[in-house]
């Protein structure tokens, strides 16, 4: 993996709110062409979201009603901002799990957290829920499953040009 930005690390010397892109050379095909957003990086180890693949044949408004969210019957009263979320495949680990990327117009005590200038990342079933209301944050994807790194692993990935 590859940063994308020349800033250097944060503060904690970690890679959150960063951008990587796998190199040409990257020998596992489930991150091939893969760009990823670093949504958590610590000596604990690291999570992000691949924000390039998307979930084919898997659209928003179908999930919300899907996991109960809405009833079938209230799909076509959805706000514009709901049938605009995209829906991707943020990588294999829990792939039946979702995660939402999103502006910090919208927070959740003690379920968002805060990445980066601007986004957070929320993974109740409440953000969608206030998405499907219209209160829901102006902009977000939902990915479908994670990145993670065990501890250092991200760190060899980049020094091996992964």
């Amino acid at each position: 993996m590859k940063r994308t930005s020349d800033d250097a690390p944060s503060a904690r010397g970690y890679l959150d709110g960063q951008m990587l892109i796998a190199m040409p050379a990257m020998s596992d095909e489930r991150f091939d062409r893969s760009v990823i957003y670093v949504c958590a990086h610590s000596s604990e180890g690291a999570m992000g979201i691949v924000v390039n693949h998307p979930a084919q044949n898997v659209r928003f408004p179908d999930l919300l009603v899907q996991l109960e969210v809405i009833p079938e019957t209230e799909r076509i009263q959805l706000p514009d901002r709901a049938e605009d979320v995209k829906v991707l495949k943020g990588g294999p680990v829990e792939t039946g799990r979702g995660f939402v990327l999103h502006s910090a117009d919208f927070f959740i005590e003690n379920s968002t957290l805060p990445i980066d200038d601007g986004i957070c990342l929320t993974a109740t079933i409440d953000i969608l829920k206030a998405i499907a209301r219209g209160d829901g944050p102006a902009s977000a994807i939902l990915a479908l499953g994670y990145a993670g790194w065990a501890p250092g692993q991200l760190e060899n990935e980049i020094t091996g040009n992964g």
